[in-house]
């Protein structure tokens, strides 16, 4: 039998049996269906927040002041640990896997405009502040390094404050006071979704130069008036985050006698760290969702092995007359094992089809800021066809093997439900 005569025969017999191939196909591409949409919401959820955890900050990690727990270099254990404006210069040197190394001082001031005030978290920090934590610019500029170096009062507005202040009126070029000391507005941070923060949230701040700040807001007694409450700090890559930490605590700790092991000295709120325990958990939930996916196809191919083995039951005559007229086991295995393997593969490209039609159903509709949609790759894609088609091979096997193994005489006896 030729192979176009073989697939013709095929057709006809599964057309012949209708519902049953439908049921058979329907279960095969459910559990196709299963894993796309599963493992796409695992990484459209995956994507999402990582997106939302940029506009806090990539890869960066926060170095707050703390109390000793260790004794050091004769000094006793329980004092307080302040960092100085100073101290990131130093650091910043001796930390050679960290990219930057900033200070940040923010305090809460009343500000006003000509046409209303407010009381923001007024932030000083150095020029690369803006790209460490995601800050875009939507109009204007953020200050650079000869308003930092020249002490410019100059401001850069969150989109909350700016709305506050200025309501729909252009706010770049105007002048705000903070605190009486007049700022001019140079830029308007553009509007951003955050999750996460340490002192209140992005658009709700006024940002101006570290110099700026320390000259004229700095810390009010008793605090020292040269102390700041945090270094920002990124590493270079994250193959260097580790090394990054040791050297910043370990600078530190030179710098004001520390035990650099002592992490209640210099507690740091690791984003880096933050982020690899939530990519597991996400990888974890895929693999589970993955898992329910496979097993609805796993059992999808049982039905195939028992419809087939029905199949095989049912044209047990016909087996055998095609035996007697010269039919050989062979060609009897190829029939039934291409029977399967056309239910398998067809079902699975329509489950297919189905699943990456739905996803692009559901990503018309607008998302929240944490999920991205429905993200199927194609490496699913792969992987669900190759496991379809191992899966189509053993299903069909052992049906195959056992309609070749029919004795045609005995299958010439055969009676129907006898």
């Amino acid at each position: 039998m030729v192979f176009r005569d073989l697939l013709f025969d095929t057709v006809r017999t599964l057309w012949t049996n209708k519902l049953r191939t439908f049921l058979t196909m329907f279960g095969i591409a459910w559990g196709i269906i299963s894993i796309t949409l599963m493992v796409g919401a695992g990484e459209g959820l995956k994507v999402g927040i990582v997106k939302q955890q940029e506009t806090f900050g990539k890869d960066i990690m926060i170095v707050f002041g703390g109390r000793t727990s260790m004794q050091a270099g004769g000094l006793r254990a329980g004092r307080d640990t302040r960092w100085t404006d100073k101290d990131h210069i130093h650091v910043q040197q001796e930390a050679t896997a960290c990219r930057y190394v900033v200070p940040e001082l923010g305090d809460s001031l009343v500000v006003r405009s000509s046409y209303n005030n407010g009381s923001p978290s007024v932030n000083g920090s150095l020029p690369p502040f803006a790209e460490i934590r995601s800050l875009k610019v939507g109009e204007g500029r953020f200050y650079n390094w000869d308003d930092q170096a020249q002490g410019r009062r100059v401001a850069f507005l969150g989109t909350n404050i700016k709305k506050q202040l200025f309501a729909s009126r252009s706010a770049v070029g105007e002048t705000i006071h903070i605190h009486e000391i007049p700022y001019t507005v140079i830029g308007v941070l553009e509007s951003k979704d955050q999750n996460s923060s340490y002192d209140g949230w992005d658009v709700d701040k006024v940002f101006i130069p570290f110099s700026a700040m320390m000259r004229d807001f700095p810390n009010k007694p008793p605090a020292n008036a040269d102390t700041i409450e945090r270094l920002i700090v990124s590493p270079k890559s994250l193959l260097q985050h580790e090394e990054c930490k040791s050297q910043v605590r370990r600078a530190l700790g030179r710098i004001h006698s520390f035990d650099p092991k002592d992490e209640e000295a210099a507690p740091i709120w690791d984003t880096v760290e933050n982020a690899k325990s939530f990519n597991l958990l996400i990888d974890s939930m895929k693999y589970f969702l993955g898992a329910v996916g496979l097993t609805s196809l796993f059992l999808g191919g049982i039905g195939i092995m028992n419809v087939m083995l029905v199949a095989v039951r049912e044209r047990t005559r016909e087996i055998g007359v095609r035996k007697a007229v010269g039919a050989s086991a062979k060609s009897i295995l190829r029939q039934f094992f291409v029977e399967t393997m056309i239910v398998a593969l067809l079902s699975g490209g329509v489950g297919l089809a189905i699943a990456y039609g739905l996803c692009t159903l559901v990503n018309l509709i607008p998302m929240p800021p944490f999920f991205a949609g429905l993200l199927p790759t194609w490496q699913v894609a792969v992987f669900s066809f190759v496991l379809l088609g191992t899966i189509a091979v053993l299903s069909g096997l052992y049906p195959a093997r056992r309609a070749a193994s029919v004795d045609p005489i005995e299958a010439l006896r055969y009676e129907p439900g006898g």
